[in-house]
């Protein structure tokens, strides 16, 4: 249904960016500012979570089925604050996982001000030090939210010293210290300044950010040309690309004629189509947009994140928007498996490559240059679960590929090479703290802090300095280590010069020698050979990796064998097969399990493991050459 907009002067406009570290209740927050707006009828907001789901902006399948953001998005609401005066709020959701900080930096230009999350029990986090960081540089005042505050083991006094104390370690100006605190239950619908006194809706939070956030134009910006900077892009099959931004100067305006200038400076004419504002959840067209505000551009294809859109004859562009390097590159290749073309529809380098071109464009953290050959792809993301998403979102729609192992990107300082650290916060129960602590040792991490949320909680709180290689496959081990009962995170804090070689995978795999058809029969036999990948029925090739040994070394195994047809009848049955329950490998555990010569073959309907070299005699020759390679040296 459209909806007329409410129109308000720059000074009663407020766009307000919300930051956090991941599970701190951002999304839901934002949820329920639009249900308490009264901008729509519960019902419609109903249809528009998805049924049960619950949020709103929470629109991406990925993001409903993994319950995190991956996408930033924003929208308006309006609200009479206790002056009688009607204000529009730009809420800018943004994502909290570290891997995909560069979603948040790129929007911080929008917003004048931060609203930041924290929970009431588990304080400032990883990614909260660095989310606040980036808005500190850009000089946005925050908001203290406290959220969760109806947890039983809340301690949110605590907490908001923990933000005291991190915003004098970033070197936070005086006029920041002094912020506005506001106590909330997300999930409940309430906020309050004190919590002695509680409240029954969000009022407290939309006064706070009326007051507490400044306007982003005083009128003057108004006057000036025109400058406008694209943040995000969005695309429809009918306009092309639509250009999202916030206007910085001037008034845009439809039809107007507008100099486009991109990141090498170069400058194009072009002529506005539409501009849509933001009401609700929902774009609206418009005549204009003055400065201050956020709005959509339709007609300026092409057009890249970070390209300013400039008045016609004073074409000025703003500061590029700077997001931080990737930390992490991997191979994309062809797939060249024998069940290749089975199941996908685009397998070509071509096809591949024009994918992901496609992504760079909206996806301003990665990176993605030619490979060994005109087959291979290298990209470079934030994170594994950031190019993991890339992955899995291209398995959707159809593509066929193998994937290398995770590398990490070394960075030459003063001409020592150095690797990327990061911080890592694990709380686990009392019992697992000396499993913890052996993990980490093994991989050179150092001990930071060490202490407990709370008297009454019996789980001891763990901070680590920790090369940022040693987290591939950690998680698998920590769960296991602890009975699955750690929380772990973890966000970059530098590079420091390289700790020296990490101990690899203790355990080698089954690699199958045949074609077929895995049967009950052959792997009963291999019982106790080790813990396999299939089930009895799934095809394999020569060359996948169908599980993991028990020792060290490989072990080439014939999975595909049948039981001979004779005429001599056996006492057992094959019902009496005894068929270890198989290991579920997801498309994270699967990158973060391989080694150097194996890759991950990734289709629509399938995420194998497989060597590189699919032929025994091929490793072989390889080893040898290895080995020989290695006594010359």
């Amino acid at each position: 249904m459209s909806r007329s907009r409410v129109v308000v002067p720059s000074t009663r406009l407020r766009n307000v960016a919300i930051i956090a570290h991941v599970d701190h209740g951002k999304t839901t927050l934002v949820d329920k500012l639009v249900y308490q707006s009264g901008l729509y009828r519960n019902e419609e907001l109903d249809k528009l979570a998805g049924g049960q789901h619950g949020l709103i902006l929470d629109s991406n399948d990925l993001e409903r089925e993994r319950g995190i953001t991956i996408i930033s998005k924003n929208c308006a609401v309006t609200y009479k604050a206790s002056d009688g005066e009607v204000y529009r709020i730009n809420l800018i959701d943004t994502p909290g996982h570290a891997d995909f900080g560069g979603e948040v930096e790129r929007v911080l230009g929008m917003a004048s001000g931060t609203l930041l999350l924290v929970d009431a029990y588990e304080g400032p986090m990883p990614q909260t030090r660095f989310v606040l960081q980036k808005s500190l540089e850009r000089g946005l005042k925050p908001i203290l939210v406290v959220n969760k505050v109806d947890r039983p083991d809340a301690r949110p006094q605590e907490v908001v010293d923990e933000v005291f104390d991190l915003l004098v370690d970033l070197d936070a100006p005086d006029e920041v210290l002094d912020f506005q605190v506001i106590f909330a239950s997300a999930k409940q619908g309430w906020a309050t300044t004190d919590l002695n006194q509680p409240s029954s809706s969000l009022a407290p939070l939309f006064e706070a950010i009326v007051a507490h956030v400044p306007a982003p134009d005083d009128g003057q910006r108004a006057k000036e040309p025109l400058q406008f900077q694209v943040t995000t892009l969005d695309y429809s099959d009918y306009v092309g690309r639509i250009a999202i931004g916030r206007v910085h100067a001037g008034t845009v305006e439809r039809r107007q004629r507008v100099a486009v200038i991109d990141h090498l400076g170069e400058v194009s004419r072009k002529q506005i189509a539409q501009v849509l504002a933001f009401e609700g959840l929902e774009r609206v067209e418009v005549e204009s947009v003055g400065a201050g505000d956020l709005c959509a551009l339709v007609g300026l294809e092409p057009i890249e994140i970070g390209d300013t859109v400039a008045d016609a004859d004073h074409p000025h562009a703003l500061p590029a928007v700077h997001v931080d390097e990737p930390t992490l590159h991997m191979m994309f290749r062809v797939n060249d498996g024998p069940f290749s073309g089975r199941d996908g529809k685009f397998l070509t380098s071509r096809q591949i490559s024009e994918r992901l071109e496609r992504e760079l464009r909206s996806n301003v953290a990665l990176r993605v240059a030619p490979g060994p050959t005109q087959e291979q792809f290298r990209v470079s993301g934030r994170g594994l679960m950031h190019l993991g998403i890339l992955i899995e979102n291209m398995r959707r729609e159809g593509f066929e590929l193998c994937v290398g192992k995770p590398q990490v990107i070394h960075r030459e300082i003063n001409h020592v090479k150095c690797e990327p650290i990061e911080q890592l916060v694990v709380d686990c129960p009392d019992d697992c703290q000396n499993s913890v602590m052996a993990l980490l040792g093994d991989r050179r991490a150092e001990l930071v802090k060490m202490g407990r949320r709370s008297s009454t909680s019996g789980f001891v709180h763990l901070e680590f300095r920790i090369p940022a290689r040693s987290l591939m496959g950690l998680r698998s081990r920590m769960l296991n280590a602890t009975k699955g009962q750690a929380i772990m995170h973890h966000t970059l804090i530098g590079y420091e010069p390289l700790k020296g070689e990490l101990p690899h995978r203790s355990m080698g795999v089954l690699i199958a020698n045949e074609t077929g058809q895995a049967t009950a029969y052959s792997l009963d036999a291999l019982y106790d050979r080790g813990v396999f990948f299939i089930r009895p029925g799934d095809q394999v090739y020569e060359g996948q990796v169908v599980g993991e040994h028990c020792r060290a070394g490989d072990l080439v195994v014939n999975v595909v064998r049948g039981k001979k047809l004779t005429n001599v009848r056996a006492a057992g049955k094959d019902e009496n097969a005894q068929v270890r329950p198989v290991r579920e490998m997801s498309l994270e555990s699967c990158l973060e399990y391989i080694e150097d010569d194996e890759l991950v073959e990734i289709t629509p309907k399938n995420v194998r493991l497989r060597k590189a070299l699919l032929l025994e005699n091929d490793r072989k020759r390889e080893a040898r050459k290895a080995a020989a390679l290695a006594v010359e040296v």
